[in-house]
Order: structure tokens, then C-alpha cells, then sequence
């Protein structure tokens, strides 16, 4: 019951006044699953209770059993109401609460019941603790002028970010990077822009009023763009609505450029699998999971937003990088930190909860446990004395009035229900302890009693008990019924094995002590309350220093990867375009292959040399040498040290890469379009200063088709965008381009023969690979030893013929490596076997109308029955 089509319910011929209210409060909410609260369950009915059944295993019944028209039914306990909301909404879902609001022994008529919040898949805000390393992103869009406003937050921890974006692809790499679940929309979205997003398989959600409210106000201030205002408001308002309390928590929205960071499309983050793993989705085997040494979830997700957004302001990324080299130097006080990092919990988290209102009494404890460990922290910090901490310093305030307030306030083990008392410590509230006092004495009283009671009775093991439905009753078992003097009880109620018994001295005491310990538990949960809009009064100073703490977690975990893995401190080649890594390495490979069998290798591309023209067999690591680059350059502007023996980088704008063979299914493009796109996105938008990887670029097509458009990209590359670029191929042709390209250079990966067998040296050395090695790969993959066999002699016979029929006059120097391999080559497929006073007119007819024949315009049968006419023209005249 997502946005997917309203559905009408169906209608009884007369409807209870229950049913009628369920029904007016269904149809306010027809998109999400309604949560009717009855007694301690809630309900669903109609639909709702069909589909909620076969989602959550739920057993349907009915209402009304004995009707002709029954109404279909199920219901969850109200106590583990929130194991099946998550369990809907994560399938994306919404869910809404529907409540009573007056107690029932207390209502007129019909109780009255209102929604109190709709729980969608973008606001969602408790998490498992797998997941509190994770942003729960929301996001709203607004079109206007072919230009995009686009806002997002995390209602868990109230970061409001707004952005203009100019273009479609902005927006959709967006809303992949950000992972959202759920994009908020008004009228103002065309039907292109919501088909574009429809693959993408987020909930959309629509917000098209708007409403005036402090938290509009307020998260808006200092924006001037009516367009980034808008959005704002919208996404604020949608929030207001589905939500129904306060959101004191959200932060002003802070705008952002997507160009004022290193720039790196959902393509390329896939590619270099830097949060997620591309084959198993998970953290496991990603950069993020190397170097993720944080303590806290609020530095978890810290990391993992710079990482999305990496710097391109040096004098910013020096500052990180001088906290990481005086934290690498203090190694002692960096131990100490990590210790008192651990002891914080989610403080953004936390104060969420309080602006929610949902936080509860071991919440709290949490929080004042955290603010604890904030003097200690300092202390560290102020302990290393350098200066370089004086920004995070002014950010690290301990909230003492906070502190105190918990210490004063609340028991030092709460209960987790905020509403059945135990909270409040005592000498806190003087009518608190009064009725206090009177609770304690009046189950002295009863103890008193139960003993008197045995000695006059002489049952040993008459009691006072206690429940709900009868209050306090004295219980004697039937065996010593005999024993009680006639009429010293008045009989309450029977048991199997026992008689239960009050006196009017009982009853008066229990009116006395039930009394307290209601107004005690309707005192402490006021007090309660009282002291959670206390401190959120101090939200704004709350999240400030959990920025502070996520900065510093971050920094201390740069810093403990850098030395557990000795990583160096990157150098800036500013205006120098000078690009050299003096034995780098994969941080992610070496991490799961170990130190020992990593082969580190060599990166050198000086001011006037940007192409590097890779080659070598496959399994050779190519593909990891290119990623190793790029993955440097990331973890340098993110202000971490690098895995190299020492590293000298220019600032890159963006990252490009075309790596891997991939269908992008959702979209119905093939390996080849896909890579065509990828390719072109980066000739069409990197400059100078940008990094750009090809990996195997023209293999998903013919292969002089693919030959020429990769030397074509190369010399455009070459001649207009002149960015650093690492190119892998296996068209060893295209290794002439050395000796006309003066800003490329040839490499390759070293690999031997012994014994028969490849042994790959997993070193780049200067030149070309002298040949391919494809054979051997297939042997190392386990292919059978037939099969190689035959493999081999269908290459030496392809090489064999391949030289008799290469031309012996060597190539004019205006024609390309790609046009030497057709002269070379593709004409040796017409070369006449006999007949040639016969054959060759017909074989220049047949060429003739091959080289006119448009096969892209073609179909795949049309292409058949053409090739199948020319070769049937070719036999009959062998």
C-alpha cells in the first residue's frame, strides 16, 4: 500500500459505529496499512488484514462471523506492535498508528480514536544496531525551469541538507548515493522526471500544501533561493504531518554544491566499491569497511558521509591530515581517547529521541553517561597541546547542566516503560516522596498484618496477595479452611485449591496505598516528562558537540589505520599536475590477501605524460593496479593517509571509471551501452585536473569495431581533455600509439612462462606486453586439458595464417594501428583459394555490397538471411 493506486473499501450494508469510525479514519490514510487500536491489540481490517497476513504470517479471521457480508481481520499484540511495523515498512510500506485517546471506562459512546503518527520508510527512526552506522535519508523535490530543489534529512539525527541541482543525472546520482528509501513530491514533478525515478524503486510520497510552523521557520533561515526554500518547506511540512509532534531536533538547512566536492557518479562509487561491496551489498571488502576504526555510530556515519562527499579545498584537507599526523604521534593519549570514545553512545540519536518524544529513562542514562566522558575527552585533546584541536575543542561542551539534572533526576537503573513509576530517584520531588513513604509504610502495614493474622490463625502459610481485578486479598488454602474462627473473614473469592478473603481494615489500607502508588506513578512520569523538555532545551548544544565527537572518532580512526597499516601522509602537487606513487597498494585487496602476498607497484605520470596504455593477461591485476589509484586519490581528499611508501598527488575534480562488464538490467541497456554511456560521461565532462579509468574499453562489441573506438578515445582523450587517465587493453595494436601521442606511455604487467605454466609477476614495468596470454588464463581457471589443447593449435594455425597473408609493406605513417589490422587482416578473409578468373569478380560483387550494407539499421534475422544469401552465392560459384 505504497503510492500505488488508492483502493476503495468495501462497503457493509451497515456498518457498527466502531466499523464507521475505522472506516472515516481508513479513508485519510488509504495508502498505508491503518494500526486500529482495540484493548491491547491493534487491528486491521478489509484489505489492509488480507495483505498485513500474508506479509506478516499473520493468521486472518473475521469480524462479524455470523453476517453475510464478514469482514476480513488480524490483529498484533500492542506490546510487539513495532517488530511488524519495521517488518512493513522496510518492505516499503507505511504504517499508521491509530490510537485511543481517552480511557475507555471513562468515555461516553464510542472511544475516540486519532492517528498519532505515519511511520513511512524515510522515517523511520529507531534503528538496530547493525544499522547505527546508517543514514535513513528522506528526501523532497521541487521542479521548476528545468532545474531541481532537492532537500533531504535523517529524522533520527535532524541533518538538513538542500542543494539546486541543474540536470537529471545530478538527480539521480543523488538519490542513489544517499541510498534513500522514500522522495517527497508536489505537482511541480514532470511525468519524465517521476518515469526516470521510477527504476531507482523508491517510495514516492506527495506533499503539495504547505504550512506555517516554527520548525519551517527556523530550518529555513539563511537559505535565499525560493527554489531551495520551497523544497524545504515542503519536505518540513511532510515531516509536521506524518509525524504529529515536535521536531525541535532538525538542524537549519545547510546548502551544498555537489561540484564543491570531489565528484564521482553512482558508476564509479559501484565500481570502486567504496561503502558497498558490489557483489554482496554489504560493507565487507568495500574502503569504507578497511577504514572504518570509529568508535561511536555517530563517527560511523561521519565516515561514511565523507567519504560520499570527498574535499577539494586543500586547506581543509590539511587540517585533517595534521589531526591524523599529531594523533599518530600520541599514540598513548589516541588510546586513552578511543577508551572514552567507546563509553559514548549516539548522542544525535539521543537527542532525537528527546525532541521526539519517545525517549525513555535508560535513554537518558545513556546520555549522561556519554557527557561524562566529554572532560576526559578534552583532557586528552588539551594533554596533546599542539594547536591543531583548537576548532573540535570549541565544539566539545559537556553540557553540565544536563549531566546534573540525570544525576538528580532519575533512579541508576530505570525501568524501560516511562509510565508504570521506579524512575524518579528519591529526594527529588517532596510530594514524590511523600507518597513514597506512604507506599513503604503501607507494606510494612501488610507485613505486619500477614504475620499477626498467621499467629492468631495459626496457618502457616496464610499470605497477602495482590491483583489487579481483586486488590488485596488474604489467602488461605483449603486444607486449613477448618482452621479460621467463623465469620473473622468476608469471603472474596474461590479457587481450586484455595479461598481468598478481605476485611473492611484491608480494604481501607488498600485504598490508602493504591491511592499513593497511582498519584506516585502519574507524578513521576510529569516529572519525567518535565525533565526531558528540560533538556531539550539544550538540543542545539547536544548536537554541536555530537558533531564534534563524530570528527574527532573519525580522525582517530584515520589515524590507527594509518598505522596499523603504515600508510603515509599524501603531498599535493598544487598547479604541477604531477601524479607519482612510489609503491602503492590496494588497502582492500592487501587487506584480505595480508601484507606478505601483496605486490606493490608504482605509479609515475609527470606534468606531460596523462595516459598510461595498460596491458597484460587477464587475472594479472590490471583492473586492481587502476583501482588502487583511484581509491589513494579518495582516501587522500578525505584528509586519511594513503597505502604507498610515499604518495604525490594532484587535486582531482572528479573520478570516472569503466570498470568491469555489467547490464544495467532495470534500464534494458546491454554490457556494451552501459560501457558506451560510462565512457562517455567521462570524455564529455572531465577536465584537466580529473582522473579517469577504462578498463578493457570496446570489448562488448566486434572487434575492429571495438579497436577503433578505442583508439579513437584515446586520441580524443589525447587531444581535448588531457586528464590523467589509465587505460587497459587488450588490443596490443594500440601500443603504436606511443610514437604519435607524446602525452602517452606504455606499461605492463609482467608475467612469465616456466615449465609450461604463466606466473604472473604482478609488477607494472615500462613498454608493452610482448603477448597475449589467454591460453594460460583458461588453464588457470581449470578448463580441460582437451579443450586447451585444441585451444592452441586453433591459435598457432590463426598466427600461422595470420602472417601469410600480412601485407610485407609496412603501414603509411597517416594510417592508425586500428586500419593497419583491417589492411593486415580483415581483406584476408576474401583472399582466393582457386578459381580466382571465377571467384574474384563475385568476391569484389559480395565485399562490395558488404561495405554498403547499414548492419546496425538491420534486425538479427534480416543480418541472417543476408550473410546466408552471399555465402549461398559464394558455393555455387566455388
Amino acid at each position: 500500500m505504497s503510492d500505488k493506486g488508492e483502493k476503495q473499501m468495501p462497503q457493509k450494508t451497515k456498518n457498527t459505529p466502531m466499523m464507521e469510525q475505522y472506516l472515516a479514519i481508513k479513508n485519510q490514510y488509504p495508502d498505508a496499512f491503518l494500526f486500529y487500536r482495540l484493548g491491547d491489540f491493534y487491528e486491521m481490517f478489509y484489505e489492509d488484514a488480507i495483505k498485513g497476513s500474508q506479509l506478516l504470517e499473520l493468521t486472518l479471521t473475521t469480524r462479524n462471523r455470523n453476517a453475510a457480508d464478514k469482514i476480513p481481520m488480524c490483529g498484533v499484540p500492542h506490546h510487539a506492535a513495532q517488530n511488524y511495523i519495521d517488518i512493513l515498512v522496510d518492505q516499503g510500506y507505511k504504517v499508521a498508528i491509530c490510537e485511543q485517546m481517552e480511557d475507555p471506562k471513562l468515555a461516553q459512546g464510542m472511544v475516540k480514536r486519532a492517528v498519532i503518527q505515519l511511520i513511512t520508510p524515510g522515517t523511520m527512526i529507531d534503528s538496530s544496531a547493525s544499522e547505527a552506522k546508517e543514514n535513513n535519508y528522506l528526501t523532497a523535490l521541487h521542479e521548476e525551469k528545468q532545474q531541481f530543489g532537492f532537500a533531504y534529512t535523517d529524522l533520527s539525527t535532524g541533518e538538513l541538507k538542500v542543494a539546486t541541482l541543474q540536470s537529471t543525472a545530478q538527480l539521480l546520482n543523488e538519490l542513489i548515493s544517499l541510498r534513500t528509501k522514500e522522495i517527497v513530491i508536489d505537482q511541480s514533478v514532470t511525468a519524465a522526471t517521476l518515469k526516470e525515478i521510477a527504476p531507482l524503486k523508491i517510495l514516492v510520497s506527495h506533499q503539495d500544501e504547505l504550512t506555517k510552523n516554527a520548525e519551517a521557520s527556523y530550518t529555513t533561515q539563511g537559505l535565499t533561493s525560493k527554489l531551495e526554500l520551497r523544497v524545504v518547506r515542503q519536505l518540513v511540512t511532510y515531516l509536521s504531518v506524518t509525524q504529529k509532534r515536535s521536531l525541535g531536533h532538525l538542524q537549519q538547512a545547510v546548502r551544498y554544491e555537489p561540484s564543491h566536492f570531489l565528484k564521482m557518479d553512482h558508476y564509479s562509487k559501484t565500481n570502486l566499491e567504496i561503502v558497498e561491496n558490489s557483489r554482496t551489498g554489504k560493507k565487507q571488502g568495500t574502503l569504507l569497511w578497511v577504514l572504518d576504526k570509529t568508535k561511536t555510530a555517530m563517527g560511523g556515519r561521519a565516515l561514511k558521509q565523507w567519504l560520499d562527499r570527498p574535499l577539494l579545498a586543500q586547506k581543509e584537507i590539511t587540517l585533517r591530515q595534521q589531526k591524523v599526523a599529531s594523533l599518530l604521534d600520541n599514540y598513548f593519549e589516541r588510546s586513552t581517547l578511543q577508551d572514552e570514545l567507546t563509553n559514548v553512545y549516539d548522542l544525535e540519536r539521543l537527542a532525537g529521541r528527546v525532541a521526539f518524544g519517545n525517549v525513555n529513562g535508560r535513554d537518558l542514562l545513556q546520555l549522561r553517561q556519554s557527557l561524562e566522558q566529554v572532560p576526559k575527552i578534552r583532557y586528552v585533546l588539551e594533554k596533546i597541546d599542539d594547536g591543531t584541536f583548537t576548532d573540535i575543542l570549541a565544539r566539545l561542551d559537556p553540557v553540565e547542566e544536563v549531566v546534573e539534572l540525570i544525576k538528580r533526576a532519575l533512579v541508576d537503573e530505570p525501568p524501560i516503560s516511562v509510565k508504570d513509576g521506579g524512575l524518579i530517584r528519591s529526594g527529588y520531588n517532596k510530594e514524590l516522596d511523600g507518597y513514597q513513604d506512604a507506599l513503604k509504610n503501607g507494606k510494612k502495614w501488610l507485613a505486619t498484618l500477614e504475620a499477626k493474622e498467621r499467629q492468631a490463625t495459626g496457618i502457616s502459610n496464610l499470605k497477602i496477595g495482590f491483583n489487579r481485578v481483586f486488590g488485596y486479598y488474604i489467602e488461605v488454602s483449603k486444607a486449613n479452611l477448618a482452621k479460621l474462627p467463623e465469620q473473622r473473614y468476608q469471603r472474596k473469592q474461590t479457587l481450586t485449591n484455595a479461598e481468598r478473603f478481605i476485611t473492611p481494615e484491608l480494604k481501607e489500607k488498600e485504598t490508602l496505598i493504591l491511592g499513593a502508588e497511582g498519584k506516585a506513578t502519574e507524578l513521576e512520569y510529569q516529572l519525567f516528562v518535565a525533565v526531558r523538555e528540560q533538556i531539550k532545551k539544550q538540543i542545539k548544544r547536544l548536537q554541536k558537540l555530537a558533531h564534534g565527537l563524530a570528527e574527532l572518532d573519525v580522525l582517530q580512526g584515520f589515524a590507527t589505520v594509518s598505522e596499523e597499516q603504515h600508510f603515509v601522509r599524501p603531498e599535493f602537487t598544487a598547479g604541477e599536475h604531477r601524479l607519482q606513487i612510489t609503491a602503492g597498494w590496494h588497502p582492500v585487496v592487501q587487506e584480505v590477501m595480508g601484507k606478505q602476498s601483496y605486490v606493490p607497484n608504482d605509479v609515475i605520470m609527470p606534468q606531460d605524460l596523462n595516459i598510461l596504455l595498460i596491458t597484460g593477461p587477464n587475472m594479472s591485476g590490471k583492473s586492481t593496479y587502476m583501482r588502487q589509484v583511484a581509491l589513494t586519490v579518495v582516501m587522500a581528499q578525505v584528509g586519511c593517509f594513503v597505502p604507498a611508501a610515499k604518495a604525490e598527488l594532484p587535486l582531482f575534480d572528479q573520478i570516472f571509471t569503466r570498470i568491469g562488464a555489467a547490464d544495467d538490467l532495470i534500464a534494458g541497456q546491454s554490457t556494451f551501452m552501459v560501457e558506451m554511456k560510462e565512457a562517455n560521461e567521462a570524455i564529455s565532462h572531465a577536465t584537466r585536473n580529473s582522473l579517469i579509468l577504462f578498463d578493457e574499453i570496446g570489448r562488448g562489441t566486434a572487434t575492429y569495431d571495438g579497436m577503433a573506438l578505442a583508439q579513437a578515445i584515446i586520441e580524443y582523450v589525447h587531444k581535448n581533455v588531457h586528464a590523467k587517465t589509465l587505460f587497459s587493453t587488450h588490443y596490443h595494436e594500440l601500443t603504436e600509439l606511443s610514437q604519435t601521442l607524446t602525452e602517452l606511455e606504455n606499461i605492463h604487467v609482467g608475467a612469465v612462462e616456466k615449465n609450461g605454466d604463466l606466473i604472473f609477476l604482478h609488477k607494472m614495468q615500462p613498454g608493452a606486453a610482448d603477448k597475449s596470454y589467454g591460453i594460460h588464463v583458461a588453464k588457470l581457471a581449470g578448463m580441460p586439458h582437451e579443450l586447451l589443447t585444441r585451444a592452441n593449435q586453433i591459435l598457432i594455425e590463426l598466427e600461422a595464417a595470420a602472417g601469410e597473408n600480412q601485407s610485407p609493406v609496412t603501414a603509411p605513417a597517416a594510417t592508425t594501428p586500428a586500419q593497419n589490422a583491417v589492411q593486415d587482416k580483415q581483406l584476408s578473409l576474401f583472399v582466393p583459394e582457386e578459381k580466382p578468373e571465377k571467384t574474384q569478380p563475385l568476391q569484389k560483387k559480395v565485399l562490395h555490397e558488404l561495405l554498403g550494407t547499414d548492419l546496425i539499421s538491420l534486425t538479427p534475422l534480416e543480418a541472417l538471411n543476408t550473410l546466408y544469401k552471399w555465402q549461398k552465392e559464394l558455393k555455387k560459384n566455388k
